[in-house]
């Protein structure tokens, strides 16, 4: 078997063999030699239902197999398994035509004097030709049998010239392949090998082994089960995430999501990450109570409702308190944590909201890390509305570290090692390679597998000024803004080499600037941002948001946002604490 491997004798391995039983019995010892035997065998077969199949993991549940036939039925066992029952396919059934099968090695166990055989490699896939045994045993779901090997057939066995030469020298005299069936379904196959101090293979031994293999294959096919149904919520939760970061200004997010150990604890922890009009970033990150394909389903259309929210640039507070009756609407009553935040490069601030989500992690340049103090709002479902954000200033040089329960929570300890754990963690982050982070690499705790799905967002704030395509102006409040805002985009326009862009962009800040005036009680700041597209916006104090209306030939109002509507890519408005802004947005010519 494989190099390096080591067998193993257990006392009742060593008080009883069915094949020395057998041959015992057929030498004279009579029908009560036989009886003990039958005994013997029942006994075994039916401790194979303890020791195999401990757990849920197709690894772990092959080797189990492979090391309960060795030294009682066979000196040597290897446990192949159908390439398509890995990747959670569902196996060959009868009449399919298993033409070419695609073969992995998933175990193999010998006793020490046939430690040096060379069987595939555990963990290789294979396609072996029809010549070989277990090509056929696959193909015919029948069992093959040979008592005694002959000159040609230990290449028939080994997969290789150079493995049969190793049986040859080794003893190796009687081989047996079995087909692992369940319900129907082919999932591989099982083979043992005898060498030079055990009987031939028999009839019986072939009961035996048939036996074996189909309680095993159950065990096989359940762990196949369980992979796949994790594969399968795990899957539908990764479609429902972001596939791509968006270009921010002063800005830098990393993600990671690291899945639970145990299809249980796959559920509906999420994040995203949006851009917002004049620079602004809003992060989202979330987890819907329980686990499975309900938490999965639930945790998409939360995620659908908070981005439409938030690409109306909807304040955190106010998205919170329309996605808590988004959730109330739910049939099933799902109850989440939620955590908004939006960032504004202009200042390097962030406005932060939380319903019932633990509070994101701040690291200083220095090194130095605390919890953000976010008012906590009861959780999304809960139907305790309104929420309280918070404003953080001064990031410039920091980051925020923002995460889902899941990535430090353990079953031994408190929350306040966890907290400490986590502080610790944040500090030796590197936001380029978060897959390296030992509370995602390695788990919550020391020893301890991950029982709960875990999200990791990490926003990394720049210590320099920001980048010189956002600006932001302050506007007289009187009738001379429009003539300053125009002057200000011409100049900054031609600076960006954007000149024919200049005369668009001064009719549509004159608009925006003029509907401040006329409908906001005078503008207050102008922004303009260059990105893949330009953005200009202009604040006032006018709790109205503006509408398209329809305007007769001799109404002499009423047209400026059809104007901007038919000059721009698109346009909107969202309120603020002291009012609201209107912005604008323009293609940038090749």
């Amino acid at each position: 078997m494989k190099s390096g491997s080591r067998g193993r004798r257990s006392a009742a391995g060593s008080a009883w063999r069915p094949g020395a039983r057998w041959a015992a019995a057929r030498r004279g010892f009579g029908s009560l030699a036989y009886r003990v035997f039958a005994r013997d065998r029942l006994a075994w077969l039916n401790d194979a239902a303890t020791r195999i199949g401990t757990t849920l993991d197709l690894e772990r549940t092959a080797k189990e197999l492979a090391d309960f036939a060795v030294p009682q039925l066979a000196d040597g066992a290897a446990v192949d398994l159908l390439e398509g029952v890995l990747h959670g396919q569902e196996g060959e059934r009868p009449g399919q035509g298993l033409a070419v099968p695609i073969t992995r090695a998933m175990a193999v166990t010998a006793v020490p004097e046939l430690v040096e055989l060379e069987p595939d490699p555990v963990g290789t896939a294979s396609v072996h030709p029809e010549t070989l045994l277990t090509t056929r045993c696959l193909q015919q779901r029948q069992s093959v049998l040979i008592s005694r090997m002959r000159e040609e057939d230990y290449e028939r066995v080994a997969p290789t010239r150079r493995a049969a030469d190793k049986m040859r020298a080794k003893g190796v005299h009687s081989y047996l392949a079995v087909p692992l069936i369940a319900r129907g379904v082919l999932l591989g196959t099982a083979d043992f090998v005898r060498g030079p101090k055990s009987p031939p293979f028999s009839g019986v031994d072939l009961a035996v082994a048939e036996q074996l293999a189909s309680r095993a294959a159950l065990f096989v096919d359940n762990a196949r089960l369980y992979e796949r149904e994790r594969e399968h919520v795990m899957s539908l939760q990764r479609s429902m995430l972001p596939r791509a970061m968006p270009q921010t200004p002063g800005l830098t997010v990393a993600t990671s999501y690291a899945p639970a150990a145990e299809a249980s604890g796959v559920g509906g922890d999420w994040y995203d990450v949006m851009a917002l009009p004049g620079g602004r970033t809003a992060l989202v990150i979330g987890d819907v109570m329980g686990h499975g394909l309900p938490a999965a389903a639930t945790m998409g259309r939360l995620r659908a409702v908070s981005r439409t929210l938030m690409t109306l640039d909807i304040q955190p507070d106010r998205m919170l308190a329309r996605l808590d009756l988004a959730t109330r609407d739910l049939d099933d009553d799902q109850v989440a944590t939620c955590l908004c935040a939006v960032h504004d490069p202009a200042d390097a601030s962030l406005t932060i909201a939380s319903a019932g989500h633990p509070p994101p992690v701040r690291v200083e340049a220095t090194g130095e890390t605390s919890f953000v103090d976010v008012p906590v709002g009861a959780p999304l479902g809960a139907g305790v509305i309104p929420y309280d954000p918070a404003r953080v200033t001064g990031l410039r040089g920091s980051r925020l570290v923002f995460y889902t329960d899941g990535l430090v929570k353990t079953r031994r300890d408190d929350v306040d090692a966890q907290a400490r754990r986590l502080r610790a963690a944040a500090a030796e982050m590197d936001p380029l390679d978060l897959g390296s982070c030992p509370l995602i690499a390695e788990g919550p705790g020391p020893g301890e597998a991950r029982f709960d799905e875990a999200v990791l967002l990490v926003a990394d704030s720049p210590g320099r000024e920001p980048e010189s395509e956002l600006y932001v102006w302050d506007l007289p409040e009187d009738g001379t803004a429009g003539a300053v805002a125009r002057r200000l985009v011409a100049e900054r326009l031609r600076k960006w080499d954007l000149a024919e862009l200049v005369d668009m962009t001064e009719l549509v800040v004159s608009e925006l600037v003029g509907n401040a005036l006329r409908y906001g009680g005078g503008p207050g700041q102008l922004r303009m941002l260059r990105s893949d597209r330009l953005t200009v916006e202009v604040s006032d104090s006018g709790p109205d948001l503006p509408q398209i209306q329809h305007a007769d030939v001799s109404d002499e109002g009423g047209r400026g946002m059809q104007l901007i509507n038919m000059l721009c890519r698109r346009w909107g408005s969202c309120r603020t604490e002291a009012g609201k802004i209107v912005w604008a947005e323009q293609d940038i010519p090749d």
